[in-house]
């Protein structure tokens, strides 16, 4: 219960006693806060740097769901869905509200789903102050009339000092993420990353929606023209996301997770933006630099005495990221919905060089591609990696999809379908060889692209305008505005016609061997959308 003269709040029935609340502070007292405590340090920007300490991201073999009577059923259970005991959580959460208790702890109210028909109402209790500016940060803002009577729906228990016993507690390790859906709980212990706390709640609501509300959730970023059009664009992390939707001619609905429900009108899940921030540059990316300022938090980059930041420098981390409330973006729809999406857009960063830069796909192809959600890793990015490996994510973000990623693929089917929507594949990856031999796409050339699409400037779907990919069967235009016809076929930028059907028929196989777990739970239009030759 909220104590409307001290601000403060009772965490009593969440088990948390004779504890200090700081209930609901600014992002500028949260800053402030953690500097004090030598958990951050000021940019030059006026942003606040952290170091989220053993963890840079994700640890998604450490990610769990309690399996009881609302899941056991529904989720699709595996080395991404990883079943969890009802015990085994009741105890260790005992364990972490014990550990929380007698501390200061930093507490705030928030909700998710900008459409105020799927709100979902969340509070969030944080160990750390730069944990909570990052909740302020990433989930929507309740004014003061609405905190008067929250009530929450979800809670989420974030205690990044608490160390769990495996072999006690039931993880894997030290660090965990546990979802359940009964007690309406995300519970994460032993990792910093402020990511873990945002995903949480997404992937509750990955299942919430499809289940309960006939909506489909979206791993994607979306934006808004002029005249009313939505686009959205799914990528796994690296792809251009967040870069490509935020365009200085289009209002941002969102960057990452979104909702595209019945009526056919498309939400922001969240209240900001978390975007990586390797190589970020003022000329490349104004809009996102520009949103680095007070109230954001840059989290594992490299500065130097003065407080500059060094983008380039990722010796802690290739993962540099950056979270800022949506509003540091002076181009953005409010509130954070929009209506008649109109094109759709899979990113992938392919660094075998072999996809063309863009490409227009038929409802089979798009249901292929969709639950294949393709990208590439790069030399370097991992230990062992020291050539392109294909990269698979069912539905361009599978760690967060509790439910068989067929169920996600036949909704979109049926909206795309019912709403008319064209769907193209971009390739913001190599061109001219793989990793290391070719060149990566100049973004100027996929933002012509993409510019193109949305102002209707690629012809019409005839054989004049197209060329159908002889390997992947996708349909390639023939000229772009501001974009040279050779850069527009892959086979052309390589020079060597065996080099590269090599490499294809290489990608083709890792997509066949990918699909296999799907095959039977796929019809055959969407198995036929698969790439059209394996070999010559």
């Amino acid at each position: 219960m909220i104590n409307p003269d001290t601000k403060t709040i009772s965490l009593e029935t969440l088990g948390i006693k004779s504890t200090t609340v700081r209930y609901q502070l600014t992002s500028e007292e949260l800053h402030n806060l953690a500097i004090e405590k030598g958990q951050g340090k000021e940019t030059a920007f006026g942003a606040i740097a952290v170091n989220t300490g053993e963890f840079t991201g994700r640890s998604p073999m450490d990610r769990f769901i309690v399996k009881d009577d609302i899941t056991k059923d529904e989720i699709w259970w595996g080395d991404i869905n990883i079943p969890f005991e009802s015990e085994k959580f009741d105890a260790l959460y005992t364990k972490v509200t014990a550990y929380l208790s007698d501390k200061e702890i930093f507490v705030r109210d928030s909700y998710a789903c900008a459409d105020e028909n799927y709100k979902l109402n969340i509070r969030v209790v944080n160990e750390y102050p730069w944990s909570n500016m990052f909740a302020y940060n990433m989930f929507l803002r309740p004014t003061e009339d609405e905190l008067k009577d929250f009530s929450p729906e979800w809670t989420v228990i974030n205690a990044p000092g608490f160390m769990a016993d495996a072999a006690i507690d039931g993880t894997r390790q030290h660090n965990f993420a546990i979802l359940n859906f009964s007690r309406k709980i995300a519970l994460i212990g032993g990792t910093g990353y402020t990511g873990e706390i945002k995903k949480g709640i997404f992937s509750a609501l990955n299942f919430i929606l499809p289940v309960y509300k006939n909506t489909l959730p979206m791993h994607c970023s979306a934006n808004v023209g002029k005249e009313g059009d939505t686009a959205i664009f799914f990528g796994l992390s690296g792809t251009g996301k967040t870069t490509l939707s935020t365009d200085p001619n289009r209002s941002l609905i969102g960057d990452d997770e979104h909702g595209w429900t019945s009526e056919n009108t498309v939400f922001n899940f969240e209240g900001g933006c978390y975007a990586k921030v390797i190589d970020l540059s003022q000329e490349k990316e104004p809009e996102i630099y520009g949103a680095i300022k007070k109230g954001a938090i840059l989290e594992n980059v490299i500065m130097n005495d003065k407080g500059e930041v060094d983008f380039a420098d990722t010796s802690i981390t290739q993962n540099t990221r950056v979270s800022y409330p949506i509003h540091h973006i002076e181009n953005i729809k409010v509130p954070s919905i929009g209506e008649n999406p109109k094109n759709i857009f899979f990113l992938t960063a392919d660094a075998f060089g072999v996809l063309p830069p863009i490409s227009r796909l038929t409802p089979a192809q798009a249901a292929y591609h969709f639950i294949s959600g393709y990208t590439a890793k790069v030399a370097g990015t991992e230990a062992g990696v020291t050539e392109p490996q294909p990269s698979f994510s069912a539905c361009f973000g599978a760690p967060f999809m509790p439910l068989h990623p067929t169920r996600y693929a036949e909704m979109l089917s049926k909206k795309m379908k019912e709403a008319n929507v064209n769907v193209w594949l971009v390739n913001t990856g190599w061109s001219g060889g793989q990793y290391g031999v070719g060149k990566r796409i100049a973004l100027k050339y996929t933002r012509a692209m993409i510019s193109a699409v949305l102002n209707g400037d690629l012809g019409d779907y005839t054989y004049e305008d197209y060329h159908i990919h002889s390997v992947f069967g996708v349909a390639q235009p023939r000229k772009c505005p501001g974009v040279p016809d050779s850069i527009l076929s892959p086979r052309t930028t390589w020079n060597n016609d065996k080099a590269y059907y090599d490499t294809a028929f290489k990608l083709t196989n890792a997509f066949r061997e990918n699909f296999k777990k799907f095959e039977e739970f796929a019809s055959e239009e969407i198995r036929r959308g698969g790439p059209q030759r394996y070999g010559y």
